[in-house]
C-alpha cells in the first residue's frame, strides 16, 4: 500500500484537494478531523485536556475558541495541548492505516495540514502540497470569519514556509488556477503513484 501525505500552508486548497481525491476513490484519513473528533463532547482527548485546563471544559464540553485563542498567544499551552493530541492522532492514524491494508486499499492518503512540522513526511511513500500564489492565499484565508491578516502572520510563524514546502515535495499541486486545473493534475499524481 502506498502512502501519500498532503498538505500546504493555510488557504492553499487542501480540504479542496482532499475532498477531491475522496471523490477519486482514494481512502484520506484527515488529521484536523481526527483533532475535532478527540475534542467534542465525549472525545478521547476531553479528560486530559480538562486535567490540563480544568476551567476550560465544562462537563464534557470544552470551550474550544478559548483554547484555541490561550494557545495562540501561549506556546507553553500550545506545546501542553499538542503533547495530547499528537500521540492520539498518530493511534487514530495507525488505524486508519491498518483498516486500509485490510481492505487490500493501494493507495491512501494522510491529510496533515502540519506534516513536515512534524516530521510525518517520514511515514509517507511521497508527499503531495498544495500551492497557490499569495495574492489567492490571502484572498482565501482572509475571507474566513474571525479572520485577519494580524492572526494569519501568527499561524504562518508556526508553518514552515509555503516556497520550504514546495521544494521538499515530490508533487506540487497548483490550486490557484480553478478547480478543474487543481482535479487534473490530482489525477495525474495519484495516476504515477498507482
Amino acid at each position: 500500500m502506498r502512502i501519500l501525505g498532503l498538505t500546504g500552508s493555510i488557504g492553499m486548497g487542501k480540504s479542496t484537494a482532499a475532498a477531491m481525491l475522496r471523490r477519486m476513490g482514494v481512502p484520506v484519513h484527515d488529521a484536523d478531523q481526527v483533532v475535532h473528533d478527540l475534542t467534542r463532547p465525549g472525545g478521547k482527548a476531553i479528560p486530559a485536556i480538562k486535567a490540563a485546563f480544568p476551567d476550560l471544559v465544562s462537563g464534557d464540553n470544552l470551550d474550544r475558541p478559548e483554547l484555541s485563542r490561550r494557545a495562540f498567544n501561549d506556546p507553553t499551552i500550545l506545546h501542553t495541548l499538542e503533547q495530547i493530541l499528537h500521540p492520539l492522532v498518530r493511534a487514530e492514524e495507525r488505524r486508519f492505516l491498518a483498516q486500509q491494508r485490510a481492505r487490500g486499499a493501494r493507495l491512501v492518503v494522510l491529510d496533515i495540514p502540519l506534516l513536515y512540522e512534524t516530521h510525518g513526511e517520514t511515514r509517507c511513500d511521497a508527499v503531495l502540497v498544495v500551492s497557490a500564489p499569495r495574492a489567492v492565499q490571502l484572498q482565501r484565508v482572509l475571507s474566513r470569519p474571525g479572520m485577519s491578516l494580524a492572526k494569519l502572520n501568527g499561524i504562518e510563524q508556526r508553518q514552515m514556509p509555503d516556497a520550504e514546502k514546495r521544494k521538499r515535495a515530490d508533487i506540487v499541486i497548483p490550486t490557484g488556477r480553478g478547480k478543474r486545473a487543481t482535479w487534473a493534475a490530482l489525477r495525474k499524481a495519484i495516476g504515477r503513484r498507482r
